[in-house]
């Protein structure tokens, strides 16, 4: 039995956060559990559980050790290529540990990481650049949104076992009914995979609120 110093050595919040993440990537979110966790961390349950309390504190650990990663914009960018830089790097994160997505489910991410690194800069470079707050934080949210929805649409590590359920699930559809999907397999399929489908929504969002100058 680990001595309790030790223990909590093995369980900082850095380290759960690192032990779920690869859970979670390499196992899947059902996998992700106090004791799985424990296992891994070689320590007991009581021990992550103080440090946790529950799952959503679990997941909050991840949510903070991830946004910890996000870029430190340089002042004076372009507010529209910092805009670009900060939800691309975003997306990344998102991609890479799909089963967060899957876990967190609508619950809101509101970690000092992420909103030190984040919103409030973000908000912040808006308000320079001539908007209001309230337009600041439509813009915002407009792109938050486009960012969850298209890294957690797909699991983008594995983009040709999408495609290859895809095109199973689509060339068994009736070609009279769905003219469209079932002749088209070739152009779709191509799109549920490719970043720069989110890439090309950003940029539209990022030249629509752009502030008159």
């Amino acid at each position: 039995m680990p001595r309790r110093s030790d223990a909590l050595d093995r369980a900082t919040p850095g380290a759960i956060a690192v032990a779920a993440l690869r859970i979670l990537d390499e196992e899947g979110p059902q996998r992700l559990s106090f004791r799985t966790l424990a296992d891994r961390l070689d320590v007991s349950h009581a021990t992550v559980q103080r440090r946790c309390v529950d799952l959503a504190g679990l997941l909050d650990l991840c949510t903070e050790h991830l946004a910890a990663q996000l870029p430190e914009v340089p002042a004076g960018t372009d507010w529209a290529e910092a805009t670009e830089q900060r939800f691309r790097a975003l997306y990344r994160l998102l991609t890479t540990h799909p089963g967060l997505l899957v876990l967190r489910g609508g619950r809101p991410w509101l970690g000092r990481q992420l909103l030190a690194r984040l919103v409030e800069p973000a908000l912040a470079d808006s308000v320079a650049a001539g908007m209001t707050v309230t337009a600041a934080i439509t813009a915002y949210r407009r792109m938050y949104l486009l960012t969850l929805g298209s890294a957690a649409f797909v699991d983008h590590r594995d983009p040709a076992g999408v495609t290859s359920a895809s095109r199973a699930a689509l060339a068994a559809l009736d070609p009279e009914e769905f003219p469209v999907l079932s002749g088209g397999l070739p152009d779709v399929l191509p799109a549920l995979t490719d970043h720069e489908v989110y890439y090309g929504a950003l940029r539209q969002l990022i030249e629509a609120a752009r502030p008159a100058t």
